[in-house]
């Protein structure tokens, strides 16, 4: 019987969990996502691994340290460990500068593994494709099937570049041909990202699975108790109180990095346009909750676009918050605008349909199937400035209309959740595993 075990101790036929060894080079799970290089897939890689550990598997996460006061191992929730890695100089790096530390990197990973026992791993999952070159490096060392999430490729990230936006460089691209031929499974948020894998990639269509990501439906989640539109708007005001913000204007969010990619200034340029000379004349408060990315300068020249285009006093910067708080902000915008020129998926607006908020979102990538048009929100064409402030306008001035996108905003986020993105996961780290062993046999 186990309860006649010595502490420690179980029957000798327990199955033991499933390790699983993440790898998330360039961002830590840990890290504020909105600012720098973190963002939806910090979110994701912690969601996700949470969710496994609820099924009872143990999760390694490997990330690069980027401070020498960062702890060499962090117990992140039960289950999950965040590791972090030594691979050149803590600060300054870009992204950019990542790939010659790969190899540091990937040293660093091994020898973090050295210790245990052979066999230790069951799968590696990697995200984004710098994580994906270290992957297949100790995927061959571990014999280990590699599982491996693009996040975003270069080559649909450069077919829809913002203006003044730089390409993606080749070698990424050939970094990304080199890990989907190696993987063992290669994991597509939508169905538009498994065959942009397939297209533009040549991936095998056999090894492609597509999973949703999930969304806290506990953090993000319309206010309690809210049975009409009177308590509705009682509550909206309340949290505006609460954060400082204006209860008698109509308020539009943008939560994110604040970088090209993300479509901030279409939406101060949207502010800017004549439509809002109608009504009551003037055009909605603008909230940008992110910090900078790709440039240490990126909010203060979007401040000076304001500037330029007459409508400072419409827009208001205010720097990232944690997931709970993010969830306040969602429920006290009237609209929540995704305006990227790119989204694998588009997590914000996933929160914000399951905080009540309708959202307005480019209909590009994964944000097309995210966003269901006409029901949990609006698809808006292009980025042009005049076509946003018309979709917004709309929207803002119909009570009627906003009231029922956000009851089918809030319906249509039921469709995504954590734990039914792990357990298809699991299932694909299974048919990842079956194809390994028969990879090797071949």
């Amino acid at each position: 019987m186990r309860d006649s075990l010595p502490p420690g101790l179980v029957e000798p036929d327990a199955p033991r969990p499933l390790r699983i060894a993440m790898v998330s080079v360039h961002t830590s799970p840990l890290e504020q996502p909105g600012t720098g290089d973190a963002g939806g897939m910090n979110v994701y890689v912690l969601e996700l691994s949470k969710a496994l550990a609820r099924r009872g598997a143990q999760v390694e996460i490997y990330t690069r340290a980027t401070s020498s006061a960062q702890p060499k191992v962090t117990d992140a929730e039960p289950g999950i460990r965040v590791i972090h890695v030594s691979a050149g100089p803590y600060e300054g790096l870009d992204k950019n500068d990542l790939p010659g530390q790969l190899c540091a990197f990937a040293a660093g990973v091994l020898r973090a593994e050295a210790h245990r026992p052979e066999g230790w791993y069951d799968v590696l999952h990697t995200h984004y494709w710098l994580s994906g070159q270290v992957g297949w490096i100790a995927a061959e060392r571990w014999d280990v099937p590699l599982v491996h999430t693009m996040h975003t490729m270069a080559r649909v990230k450069n077919a829809s570049l913002a203006p003044g936006d730089a390409p993606e460089p080749q070698g990424r691209i050939i970094g990304e041909e080199q890990v989907v031929a190696e993987a063992d499974a290669l994991v597509a948020n939508t169905d538009q990202e498994a065959a942009d894998l397939v297209r533009d990639y040549q991936a095998d269509p056999a090894l492609v699975r597509v999973v949703q990501p999930g969304v806290d439906l506990g953090v993000f989640a319309p206010p309690h108790g809210v049975t009409g539109p009177d308590e509705c708007a009682r509550q909206r005001a309340e949290l505006r109180e609460q954060l400082a913000l204006p209860t008698d204007r109509r308020i539009v969010l943008f939560a994110g990095r604040v970088q090209l990619l993300k479509g901030p200034d279409v939406l101060v340029r949207a502010l800017g346009e004549r439509v809002w000379s109608e009504g009551d004349g003037q055009p909605p408060l603008l909230v940008v909750l992110g910090g900078a990315s790709g440039r240490p300068t990126a909010v203060r020249e979007l401040e000076a676009l304001a500037y330029q285009e007459g409508v400072a006093a419409h827009v208001r910067v205010r720097p990232p918050v944690p997931q709970h708080a993010l969830a306040d902000y969602f429920r006290a915008a009237d609209l929540v605008a995704v305006p990227s020129h790119s989204e694998s998926f588009g997590l914000v607006a996933a929160e914000a349909q399951a905080s009540g908020t309708p959202v307005v979102a480019a209909a590009v990538g994964g944000l097309c199937t995210v966003v269901e048009d006409g029901v949990s929100g609006v698809l808006v064409p292009d980025h042009e400035p005049e076509t946003w402030a018309l979709a917004l306008k709309t929207i803002l001035d119909d009570d009627e209309l906003r009231a029922r996108l956000a009851a089918g905003a809030r319906r249509s986020a039921t469709r995504f959740g954590w734990d039914r993105a792990a357990d298809e996961m699991l299932d694909v780290y299974e048919r990842a595993r079956k194809h390994h062993v028969e990879s090797r046999r071949a």
